[in-house]
């Protein structure tokens, strides 16, 4: 992972205003002709953006060697949260944000040419509050040229949302439980930028089909993904108009097997509910993208009899549509996975592995031909 420097220079933000003013450098405010978001977000009434869901963003293109972007915390509790940047293909690298107010990051331009794509991406998920984009200061925006023909849902847990992948900067159990997510690093992202897609994660750590990682009772994928926020507020649903995506990966299981946190009560794992519930929350999938195509993946967390499990569950959801209108539901196992990142779960090299892994499977769905390379 190749991370170039990120100048976050707030002292002395008026210092460059001044050095700006000669190349007429102007505040642009958000502005869907010339800039584009993907995955959850959310507007608001004065041309703000929301970053919502894990790697949710808004891509630009801008003329000249001047970037400023203005961004505002808006985390509960006061807590912080995390945003990594693109700048011409290159992972500027991880960014913490904090307070609440709009912050302005100057952006140092190493790439010498006259037009830059910029994509903000919110590292960290729904749950964490969101990240709002306050606009950008730049010589001028030219229109987006690369805008990818090929949707990708990834609907998941923790894995999907690129938990505890990246330990670069802050350790495991060093702060905050999130302080090493980094939703750009997932394999979702990852596959979808081998894949020249556009995306969107709709994941919550810890979360389940029927139940959660730790208790019976809690809100499931199923009681949360039709809201705009991923959360049980039922009054903002999400608009499913936002995208229309070719493939549909669901990632789930892995919290329904788990073996809980040693406190809460926790049941043996129901294989009949597990699949029942998977089926209807399938069902919802298609009621929103009755012409996509479905694919169920494994978890790389789980291992022996519960991968077995969770495998034969997963081909009993696919059998139960295979005589209906739908396309055929594809189903992937990761291989040889081990995961190396915080509390087991995969850090970015596993994550690398997993996409690699899944390009071909998505490819052959696609009908794309021909070798990826990055």
């Amino acid at each position: 992972m190749k991370k170039i420097r990120l100048l976050i220079l707030i002292p002395v933000i008026c210092l460059l205003f001044i050095s700006c003013s000669e190349k007429t450098v102007q505040k642009f405010s958000f502005d869907p002709e010339l800039m584009s978001c993907w995955g959850r977000v959310d507007y608001t009434s004065d041309q703000m953006v929301k970053l919502i869901g894990s790697a949710s963003m808004i891509k630009l293109e801008f003329i000249g060697d001047t970037c400023v972007v203005f961004l505002k915390n808006d985390t509960p509790n006061g807590l912080h949260n995390f945003f990594s940047i693109e700048l011409d293909g290159e992972d500027l690298g991880r960014i913490k944000i904090t307070g609440d107010s709009i912050t302005a990051f100057p952006i140092e331009i190493p790439f010498e040419r006259e037009t830059h794509t910029l994509t903000i991406c919110k590292s960290t998920e729904a749950s964490n509050g969101n990240i709002i984009f306050g606009g950008i200061l730049c010589e001028q925006l030219t229109e987006i040229q690369n805008t990818p023909e090929v949707n990708i849902e990834f609907i998941g847990n923790s894995i999907t949302c690129g938990m505890g992948n990246d330990t670069l900067d802050i350790p495991c159990h060093t702060d905050q439980w999130y302080d090493q997510h980094n939703a750009y690093w997932a394999y979702g992202p990852i596959v979808a930028r081998a894949l020249n897609a556009r995306f969107m994660l709709s994941s919550v750590s810890g979360i389940g089909i029927y139940r959660n990682w730790n208790v019976e009772d809690g809100a499931t994928m199923p009681m949360v993904y039709e809201n705009r926020y991923l959360n049980t507020d039922n009054s903002k649903k999400w608009d499913f108009s936002q995208i229309e995506p070719e493939i549909v990966s669901i990632c789930l299981g892995t919290n329904d097997f788990s073996d809980g946190d040693g406190i809460h009560e926790r049941h043996p794992f129901d294989a009949g509910i597990f699949t029942s519930t998977y089926i209807k929350f399938v069902e919802t999938v298609y009621n929103h993208y009755p012409d996509t195509q479905i694919a169920l993946l494994s978890s790389p967390m789980l291992s022996g009899d519960k991968s077995e499990l969770l495998l034969k569950c997963l081909n009993n959801v696919k059998n139960h549509f295979s005589r209906t209108k739908y396309k055929p539901i594809a189903i992937f196992s990761f291989d040889g996975i081990v995961p190396h990142g915080c509390d087991y779960h995969p850090d970015i090299d596993d994550h690398m592995q997993m996409a690699d892994q899944l390009i071909p499977f998505y490819q052959e769905l696609l009908g794309i031909d021909g070798d990826i390379t990055d």
